[in-house]
């Protein structure tokens, strides 16, 4: 991305001329803030969710300076560096709004030699991470996968770690030999459990190089649980372009997010944690129950509209949305075979997180693509439906709405293989092998599919309720598709 205007680009020396008419700018002294914060995997989510509650919480509370690391790539480091770490935070809802967010103090890669200097300052309070799943090594138990190249590596010489559970080792051991407190480290991925299970990994990692690093890290260590919500589309040069437009400079890397944005975490933090809570954030006792939240009434209809809605042609969530027959489906399908699942969580009222959900589903400045949200049906499936499934059939609670989800998944692996279409999925050749083989008879399609163990168990595709649910709306999308497709595939 290149700055082709004469505009100038926004860093430390040019944010005075932000004059914010159209883009916000910090109210505090950034320079003045302590480096308390340290963030591992400074990608866009980082700096649209939890960068955004430090800058608002800095307004009134002016300590929470942020140095991010970037494990691997230096493309962030090398542009927020040019930009004395500033960006903009465009919100994208009814109407837009631009901020400049300015608490990012410094981006650095874990190879430079200033990336561990937070550890043995006692200004440091928070260790955060967005790295994905994978960057966590984890074996499909949730354990440390010591044979996973990056941590064996690591494991046989700590002078400059691969993995992100080394470096975070590598640091917590300075922090220790400095004579320095203890930390809270906060995993902000979408792993269930993620806490426990990044605690789980830096303890196996530590005992297995310095035991005493591992007693000193069980005794003065904190590893709460969080779980993170907020719609964040790629950085384009349509956004770029816009920043250029609407804020009179040039930022080479601005984001943009939805108005919508929660984070809940764990309150098993240790003393000076900042005060989150203060600018919105939830600190409870069970996380595990609003990430159940999410998983059943966020991520299960998402997927079942992805599917749904390219069945009637939609390219897009906003689309799909527009459809008074989908919106008023997704409704129902929340409210009468969802919710009765769920226990409401501390700070949270179900219902009116479901109109929040249909709010933020209809939002038509995101443009979300179903096709997206369809990847990996066979790894999603299982625990944002299937799981919701056996729950209600257990409880006899209705699951005719939610096997459309199910059943719209098969139509949609039809329609992909029948376009010589790329499925983007763990299981794509026998998925793709099905698919050539369907008859368009949900007595024999849906069964042929339901015998995928991988992704069906066996108890659930006995039960006649369920199987006679999934092929009484098969039948009722082969109808969706010849109305809406006209000899498309809906894809």
């Amino acid at each position: 991305m290149t700055n082709t205007t004469e505009l100038e680009t926004l860093n430390a020396s040019t944010l005075s001329a932000v004059t914010g008419e159209t883009a916000k700018r910090p109210t505090y002294d950034r320079d003045a803030l302590p480096i308390s914060i340290l963030h591992v995997g400074p990608g866009a989510f980082f700096r649209a969710h939890q960068m955004d509650y430090y800058d608002r919480l800095n307004a009134t509370d002016p300590q929470w300076g942020v140095m991010a690391v970037a494990l691997r790539s230096r493309k962030a480091p090398d542009a927020l560096a040019e930009q004395s770490g500033l960006y903009t935070l465009v919100t994208l809802d009814r109407e837009i709004d631009f901020r400049v967010i300015g608490c990012l103090k410094e981006v650095c890669h874990k190879d430079d030699a200033q990336a561990l200097a937070p550890f043995t300052s006692a200004e440091l309070k928070l260790v955060t991470l967005t790295i994905t799943e994978k960057g966590y090594c984890l074996k499909p138990d949730g354990n440390l996968d010591e044979a996973h190249a990056d941590i064996a590596a690591d494991l046989k010489d700590m002078s400059a770690p691969l993995s992100a559970i080394g470096w975070l080792v590598k640091g917590l051991s300075a922090r220790k030999d400095a004579g320095l407190s203890g930390l809270t480290i906060l995993s902000c991925d979408n792993l269930p459990s993620n806490g426990e299970k990044l605690e789980s990994a830096v303890l196996q990692f530590a005992g297995e190089i310095d035991p005493a690093l591992r007693r000193w890290i069980e005794d003065e260590v904190s590893f709460p649980s969080s779980m993170v919500d907020s719609i964040t589309p790629a950085t384009d040069d349509a956004l770029i372009n816009r920043v250029e437009r609407e804020c009179g400079y040039h930022d080479e890397w601005p984001i943009q997010r939805e108005a919508f944005t929660s984070w809940v975490v764990q309150s098993n933090v240790k003393p000076g944690f900042p005060d989150i809570a203060r600018v919105g954030a939830i600190m409870t006792d069970d996380v595990a129950l609003h990430e159940k939240a999410k998983l059943w009434l966020l991520n299960g209809p998402h997927s079942t509209l992805a599917y749904l809605g390219l069945a009637y042609g939609c390219k897009s969530v906003a689309e799909g949305m527009t459809r008074p027959e989908l919106k008023s489906f997704l409704d129902t399908l929340m409210r009468h075979e969802i919710l009765p699942g769920l226990t409401t969580p501390d700070g949270m009222d179900l219902n009116v997180y479901i109109d929040d959900l249909l709010d933020r589903f209809s939002n038509p400045a995101i443009e979300h693509k179903l096709s997206q949200i369809a990847w990996d049906g066979s790894k999603k499936l299982p625990i944002r439906l299937l799981e919701t499934i056996s729950a209600n059939l257990a409880a006899g609670r209705s699951v005719e709405k939610l096997s459309f989800g199910i059943a719209a998944w098969m139509r949609f692996i039809v329609r992909m293989t029948r376009a010589d279409a790329s499925i983007t999925d763990p299981m794509a050749s026998e998925l793709a092998a099905l698919g050539a083989k369907a008859e368009d008879k949900a007595e024999t399609d849906v069964p042929m599919f339901l015998a995928v163990y991988a992704v069906f168990d066996k108890e659930l595709t006995d039960n006649t309720t369920f199987t006679g649910a999934v092929k009484q709306a098969y039948s009722a999308i082969l109808d969706i598709e010849k109305t809406n497709l006209q000899g498309g595939f809906g894809i």
